[in-house]
């Protein structure tokens, strides 16, 4: 009661008032007497050029019951994603099966590919997934332009993309299409050993010819140039004495397997938050005040 009663001095009764929905909320600072249990006492929106400034009395108790509520009973949605193969697709195939397993939240809708004949293609048609190719093929008429492609993926409701082995820059029209929803997996550290021309086993080459005593995956997302995105997720394994490229590879390879659908699962799980700055982090999965 004594609570109450220093509280009305500073944020006295008022009709409700209906915040529109198309204004911007600010927080503003806690002005009044400290140790009353209030998580924040104003709020102000914007009206044209005038600020609306109004009070909120809410607890440190209600604000906790809040968010165990929204975190009960609003369940994440299955999410939709599309990955872009060139080879044999080891990744792509870890995270389908994570899929089937129940482990992922999402599923594989279709697969992009520059090469009809490879190995991903072929496993993604043994499962049922469509397989789209881009871009257009020399000397023939499949594939699609990157507009077509746009429209393509548009078309299957898509909220992620996951890059996989696919050795071609994405049009520009794609990503902004899907700005911060795809994503890329590199065998190196970025941005060491990255760029047009590092990929493969080329990579590992230069790894081991660059005396570096430490390589590994990389996840990062995409932008308009090669390996140049944000970096999401790093694993480091060292680069042994003897280590040749196709040693390294198969050790680094492993790792992006387990590394990448443990990406996926949190992008699924909405677990992806942005810090101030522009770098993207992972919310831990047991305790979400923590970040991997």
């Amino acid at each position: 009661m004594e609570a109450q009663k220093i509280l009305s001095r500073f944020c006295p009764k008022t009709p409700s008032l209906l915040l529109p929905s198309h204004k911007k909320l600010h927080t503003l600072p806690y002005v009044g007497p400290k140790n009353l249990g209030i998580l924040r006492l104003g709020c102000s929106y914007t009206e044209g050029k005038k600020k609306r400034v109004f009070c909120v009395r809410r607890t440190v108790e209600e604000e906790e019951a809040k968010e165990v509520k929204v975190g009960a009973t609003v369940p994440v949605r299955r999410k939709k994603l599309a990955v872009f193969v060139s080879g044999g697709g080891s990744n792509f195939k870890s995270i389908h099966e994570a899929s089937l397993k129940g482990s992922l939240h999402g599923d594989v809708l279709v697969l992009v590919t520059n090469k009809p004949d490879c190995g991903g293609a072929e496993y993604a048609r043994n499962n049922g997934i469509p397989v789209v190719v881009f871009p257009k093929v020399k000397d023939g008429s499949d594939g699609l332009s990157p507009s077509e492609l746009v429209d393509t993926l548009r078309s299957f409701q898509l909220d992620f993309i996951l890059l996989a082995g696919f050795l071609k820059l994405i049009p520009v029209e794609l990503i902004r299409a899907y700005e911060k929803s795809i994503l890329n997996i590199h065998p190196s550290l970025l941005p060491a050993f990255g760029g047009k021309g590092y990929y493969g086993m080329k990579v590992h080459k230069a790894v081991i010819a660059s005396g570096a005593r430490y390589s590994g995956p990389t996840i990062h997302f995409v932008d308009e140039h090669y390996d140049t995105g944000c970096i999401l997720a790093q694993c480091a394994i060292p680069v042994l004495a003897n280590d040749t490229a196709e040693e390294l590879a198969s050790r680094v390879l492993k790792e992006e397997h387990r590394l990448y659908v443990e990406v996926v699962e949190a992008l699924c799980e909405e677990r992806i938050v942005w810090r101030e700055d522009g770098v993207p982090l992972i919310r831990s999965k047991d305790n979400p005040n923590e970040f991997c």
